[in-house]
């Protein structure tokens, strides 16, 4: 049976609200024409985008199940003392089981945008690459956490994301800084991770979802910042090209 509460956000509120206002600001800025954005650069609209990122923020809340792991033995021990010497008695104790989840904000649309930048700018070698970078990371610094599935420091993820793309191409940071963060977060935290969720207790697992979310959705704002920004004036084509 799968639990009642599959959807719900994966941060708390005053966290959900400061990612909010992380967006209004971007938003805003953009909006405002404060920073140029960079249409041609990105390979979508500054309000396409801005819409696409508000959509990731409301979607977060949305988890489609995809699996059910069943709860399963583990051993444990147990200490009994008689006559005050204290003994070890192995028991058998049971994880609960975890329903597996895609979240839509945090997976499902961020995936698809990437795919779409990746083939609209065709960036092919350059995001292999970043996505590969971001990945090795991210599975480095995931902790698995008892009761609550993977996680991984929120701004790991947006710090690497942002020295990956400019480096490999300042003409298409913006776009490369989007695809390598959020498919990059995926695939190293909670892709290459799955194993590790059956034992941890958590009633529900979501891929983009909690742990990572808010790393994939900051990525998303610092993408916009960089096409506002016109990076590609600045440096060199690199890794990738029309």
């Amino acid at each position: 049976m799968m639990p009642a509460g599959v959807h719900y956000f994966p941060v708390t509120w005053p966290v959900l609200l400061i990612l909010l206002g992380l967006f209004v600001v971007a938003a805003v800025t953009v909006v405002t024409g404060l920073v140029r954005f960079a249409s041609a650069s990105m390979g979508i609209g500054a309000g396409s985008m801005i819409a696409i990122l508000f959509a990731a923020l409301l979607g977060s809340y949305v988890n489609i199940p995809v699996a059910y792991l069943p709860g399963r033995l583990a051993h444990a021990a147990t200490v009994v003392t008689f006559f005050g010497v204290p003994y070890v008695v192995p028991v058998l104790r049971e994880w609960p089981a975890t329903v597996l989840a895609v979240n839509v904000g945090g997976a499902v649309i961020p995936t698809a945008l990437s795919a779409y930048l990746i083939l609209k700018n065709r960036m092919f070698g350059a995001s292999v690459v970043g996505v590969a970078i971001v990945a090795t990371v991210c599975h480095w610094l995931a902790r698995p956490v008892p009761g609550f599935g993977i996680a991984v420091p929120v701004f790991i993820p947006p710090l690497v994301t942002a020295l990956v793309a400019v480096l490999l191409s300042r003409r298409y940071a913006a776009p490369l800084a989007y695809v390598s963060g959020s498919l990059g977060t995926l695939i190293g935290a909670d892709l290459l991770n799955l194993g590790k969720i059956q034992g941890l207790g958590a009633p529900v697992a979501s891929i983009g979802g909690a742990g990572t979310f808010d790393g994939i959705f900051i990525t998303g704002l610092l993408a916009v910042m960089y096409a506002g920004l016109g990076m590609h004036h600045g440096g060199s084509r690199g890794t990738a090209r029309r």
